[in-house]
């Protein structure tokens, strides 16, 4: 069992950066693959980026290429999501996820059902 906690949400201008964690509970952290995911008002949770177990995989959407990226510091249990260059489209709830997944390849799944563990979110605002 997994518990994720986010933090570090917040409310930034455009162009800001910001950096949101995950921090999990529970043993084995080191074995999950990890992913963040945002959901907006009325629109569809999204995958933003993923990290494999080791971290030798990282997967992004396409519309944070360039922007934003994705680690994990496995000694505190915490993955990272540092977002620069954000926009007001970047607003949302921002999750993350885990999913036991250790082994090669090492892979980093970008689909929200391929992940058992959630997080509650935190919210990310960007103003123009």
């Amino acid at each position: 069992q997994v518990q994720l906690v986010e933090s570090g949400g917040g409310s930034v201008q455009v162009g800001d950066s910001l950096r949101v964690s995950c921090e999990a509970s529970g043993r084995l952290f080191s074995s999950y693959a990890l992913g963040w995911f945002r959901q907006a008002p009325g629109k569809e949770r999204e995958v933003v980026a993923s990290i494999s177990w080791n971290g030798g995989t990282t997967r992004y959407a396409d519309f944070v290429k360039g922007r934003f990226s994705i680690s994990r510091e496995n000694t505190k249990n915490t993955v990272y999501l540092q977002m620069n260059s954000l926009r007001p489209e970047d607003t949302a709830i921002y999750l993350c996820a885990a999913v036991r997944r250790v082994g090669y390849p090492a892979v980093a799944p970008q689909k929200a059902h391929e992940y058992d563990y959630w997080g509650q979110g935190t919210q990310v605002t960007v103003s123009s």
